[in-house]
């Protein structure tokens, strides 16, 4: 019996969370730093977050800097000051995306759907997920006699600096010329395609976005066909 209860004993202990471990939990999830954000985003003073929660001053200099592990309770009353909920200070914060596309590791790929490519073009965002832009580094060569620019449209919108050469790009029934160093913005939603004007070949820095529809819009629809969105994709 003995041996039993020492057992059981043992595997309690074992089964409890040390001390260390809850603080190092607490100081993982940053509670000071979270609530010091808060704070300073409502450019609200120690003096005054601590009337409004209930909490001296120097407890709460003490909270944001690591040097004390707050309570529920103490923690609750800080979050119902910034109208949070609790479970705020304990979830993963998101990870701001920073994303190095080195030039050797980019891939180039040709114009799609044309028997000889007017253009090829390299993603300058392949790695991030869930991006709200698209820039392309794109190459346009001179065009040969047998071929014809190819339109396109998607939804959004897309900018264009032309770094070198000359390029004619036409959007709708508008045609234009740009030189080095010119810039166009334009609504991507319209018909509109790009060839070289020049011996040599063009380069352009390219981005697409996407604009959300305004909320409660209803999306057209083409008789005898589906919804008609496109999000904005490689360049085509």
């Amino acid at each position: 019996m003995g041996e039993l209860a020492g057992a059981k004993s043992d595997e309690m202990q074992k089964s409890q969370v040390d001390t260390e471990t809850a603080e190092r939990f607490i100081e993982e999830k940053r509670i000071g730093e979270r609530i010091k954000r808060l704070r300073l985003k409502k450019s609200m003073g120690l003096v005054e977050l601590g009337r409004h929660a209930g909490l001296s001053a120097s407890f709460l200099s003490q909270l944001e800097t690591g040097r004390v592990v707050p309570t529920l309770r103490n923690l609750a009353r800080v979050a119902m000051v910034f109208s949070k909920d609790l479970s705020y200070f304990f979830e993963t914060e998101p990870q701001p995306i920073f994303r190095i596309h080195r030039q050797k590791e980019r891939v180039r790929l040709p114009q799609t759907g044309v028997g000889t490519p007017n253009y090829y073009f390299e993603s300058l965002a392949y790695m991030v997920p869930n991006r709200q832009m698209d820039p392309y580094l794109a190459e346009f060569v001179p065009l040969t006699k047998d071929t014809e620019p190819k339109g396109h449209m998607h939804a959004g919108f897309e900018f264009l600096y032309l770094l070198e050469g000359e390029l004619v790009l036409r959007h709708g029934d508008q045609e234009c010329m740009l030189a080095e160093g010119d810039a166009v913005y334009f609504d991507a939603g319209s018909a509109h395609s790009y060839h070289c004007a020049g011996k040599k070949a063009a380069r352009a820095v390219i981005v697409t976005m996407v604009q959300a529809p305004p909320v409660g819009a209803i999306p057209l629809r083409v008789a005898g066909a589906g919804v008609a969105t496109k999000t904005a994709t490689a360049v085509k």
